[in-house]
């Protein structure tokens, strides 16, 4: 009696052992696996869309304007002919494919992974990885796993033995030592060092070997258990190892979709995936595949074939956007102008151009340079310069203004000279003379140089560039600027000098403020090389409207809504129709030409609204003109729908003529 339940035991464990044999051995002969299939929820749901009590005969016009009917009917199978049915349930079909609409930019892919009975056992965890194709690349979804009751079981005894082990480990140094007998020690032969025992006194190792010959690192050493501690420092480099041995197979709580513990299940499991991608250009199919493999702790006892893809082909309206090119009219001038500003420093008083006063050098060197450009531009001829110089309004008016005068024919006859050696020079080292009348010389090729009229102006007093420094300046108080708003008002502009004069931040404004008063303005009048007469219209592509266009390829909805909004034309209603605005799109569609590409777009939006009369009457205006949207309906849903629920594009006697 005694070897009786021993022997029992045994004897289950080896039937059990032996049934797990069986069920491994028929999976891989059979070759089960997990598969895919589209989503029950959306073939439902898709039923109960297509069974909403809905008119049996519908009546369209065709091209000619002849009625057609269009009824639910089915053939015969004794006379072949076809006759008019009520018949709601739908035969339920196993698909590998499904169409998915794009919108706002996204698609959501949802499939179910079904796993049958047979792979399921306690014992084992099963793991499943769905891989995505896109555009020729590939990416791996979270995976999902099942768990049986019993490989859980076994996961979490892991890892409670790893933690004994952990505990196992002594953290505490200070217990391999033999505290007790040292303190004996101590006692009977330093009895100095025993007394710190007591003491928070802080003695150096360097003072402790002075006065008693001996370290404490010496001290504490021969009092420790050196095999018990060598034992632990072993344990510590064991834990890797240790790990390896107790978790072999650890619990993944990160980047896994399902982690899900089963037991007792008397069926399939099916799991609901749903997998959002953000959609691209030129997107227009992905593909699901499956792979899973059978685990039974760290062994990997079953790869499963990879399953068939299950297909999404993707419908998008971005397809529709019409690139043609768009342009503009626009009038181009003969004759246009630029303008530029420096500061001068002058002398008190003087009107001569010092290149080395103040920031001259700086100030002079950025205008030759724009003078340069100029005369180097290819589009452009100087025509002409106007210099306009101000004063600030020290001293008296009359004087200023006659200084402003002095100081803007100084700088137009600086800038004259200037422009005429500069012309020498590029002369001299393009080899070639021209002639001053502007004909080329018989050797060169280069355009003559013209001559430019310099036109000297005086702006006076620059009182309105003082009111803006000063409204603007962050160092003068408010009362300081209210009491310059008082001294602005005087009407005579030397009463008002003498005024400012009077006030304690006068010193600021002259010192800091007047000096940015004195400026020198030039305005470039320029001429369009070879142009005579004064204007022309011309046509340049509209460059906003092509971007908006882009944008409607690329996906990018609002932005292209954006642009396209002020054209109100095709384009501008596939992007509200992308983001749902249908109104805004009914608005524009409806007064356009019925093209195909406009009459699909209405069929949509007729959908859309529940009026499936005009719907498919849009729909098969489509088809006949572009028999392309015979296939085009099955991959937007709204008229997919209307093909299934009228029978549209059937090869039978009852199917309305689209060609």
């Amino acid at each position: 009696m005694k070897r009786s339940i021993p022997i029992t035991l045994l004897a289950i464990l080896a039937a059990v052992a032996c049934g797990e044999t069986r069920k491994l051995e028929h999976i891989r002969a059979s070759e089960v696996a997990a598969t895919l299939a589209l989503s029950r929820e959306e073939k439902l749901e898709e039923e109960r869309t297509i069974r909403v009590a809905h008119r049996d005969t519908l009546t369209v016009m065709d091209d000619d304007g002849k009625e057609q009917l269009i009824m639910k009917a089915v053939k015969d199978e004794n006379t072949g002919e076809m006759v008019a049915t009520d018949v709601l349930d739908a035969a339920v079909v196993t698909a590998r494919f499904r169409n998915i609409a794009e919108r706002h930019g996204r698609i959501d892919l949802r499939f179910e992974i079904i796993v049958p009975r047979e792979m399921q056992d306690s014992k084992w965890q099963l793991r499943f990885y769905p891989d995505m194709f896109i555009l020729g690349d590939s990416l791996r979804l979270d995976p999902v796993m099942i768990t049986g009751k019993d490989y859980r079981k076994a996961q979490l005894r892991g890892y409670q033995q790893y933690e004994k082990f952990l505990r196992s480990i002594v953290t505490d140094t200070t217990l391999f030592i033999d505290l007790r007998n040292l303190e004996i020690f101590l006692q009977r032969n330093i009895p100095q060092i025993y007394q710190f025992r007591n003491d928070t006194s802080y003695v150096s190792d360097e003072q402790f070997i002075s006065h008693y010959g001996v370290t404490e690192k010496a001290a504490l050493d021969h009092y420790t258990n050196h095999f018990a501690k060598r034992r632990n420092e072993r344990k510590k480099a064991r834990r890797g190892q240790m790990w390896s041995k107790y978790v072999k197979s650890p619990i993944v709580t990160e980047g896994i979709r399902l982690d899900t513990v089963i037991q007792n299940m008397d069926g399939d499991f099916v799991y609901h995936y749903v997998q959002s991608v953000m959609t691209r250009p030129k997107l227009r199919k992905v593909d699901i595949v499956l792979s899973g493999d059978i685990w039974q702790a760290d062994e990997r006892l079953y790869a499963m074939k990879r399953s068939d893809p299950l297909s999404f082909y993707i419908s998008s309206f971005s397809s529709f956007a019409d690139g043609t090119e768009r342009y503009l009219t626009r009038i181009v001038e003969r004759k246009v102008s630029a303008n530029t500003a420096c500061y001068v420093d002058f002398e008190s008083g003087k009107a001569d151009v010092n290149i080395r006063l103040g920031h001259n050098r700086e100030e002079i060197g950025r205008i030759e340079e724009n003078i340069r450009e100029l005369l180097n531009n290819e589009t452009y001829d100087i025509d002409s310069v106007v210099i306009s110089a101000s004063a600030s309004p020290e001293g008296r008016l009359d004087i200023n203004t006659r200084l402003s005068e002095r100081r803007a024919k100084a700088i137009s006859d600086y800038f004259d000279r200037f422009i005429r050696h500069w012309k020498d020079s590029v002369r001299r080292e393009g080899g070639f003379a021209l002639s001053f009348d502007g004909e080329n010389d018989s050797k060169g090729s280069r355009p003559s140089f013209q001559d430019i009229d310099f036109i000297s102006r005086s702006l006076g007093e620059n009182w309105d560039m003082l009111t803006f420094l000063v409204e603007n300046d962050s160092t003068l108080t408010k009362n300081q600027v209210r009491s310059f708003r008082d001294i602005l008002s005087l009407p005579d502009v030397d009463t008002r000098e003498a005024r400012l004069q009077k006030e304690p931040y006068y010193r600021y404004l002259r010192e800091n403020l007047y000096p940015r008063l004195r400026t020198v303005r030039f305005d470039f009048r320029l001429n369009r090389k070879g142009m005579v007469k004064d204007t022309i219209h011309t046509t340049v592509i509209d460059s906003l409207y092509m971007r908006g266009v882009q944008a409607l390829r690329d996906r990018d909805y609002e932005q292209a809504i954006t642009l396209l909004r002020p054209y109100r034309d095709f384009n501008t209603a596939i992007a509200y129709l992308s983001m749902d605005y249908n109104a805004s799109a009914m608005d524009i569609l409806k007064d356009m030409e019925r093209t195909p590409e406009v009459n699909y777009m209405l069929a949509i939006l007729h959908a859309r609204n529940g009026d499936d009369e005009n719907a498919v009457q849009c729909y098969l205006s489509a088809c006949r003109k572009e028999p392309s949207y015979v296939h085009r309906g099955n991959l937007d849903p709204e008229i997919y729908v209307l093909i299934q629920r009228y029978g549209l594009n059937r090869q039978d006697d009852n199917s309305p003529d689209l060609y």
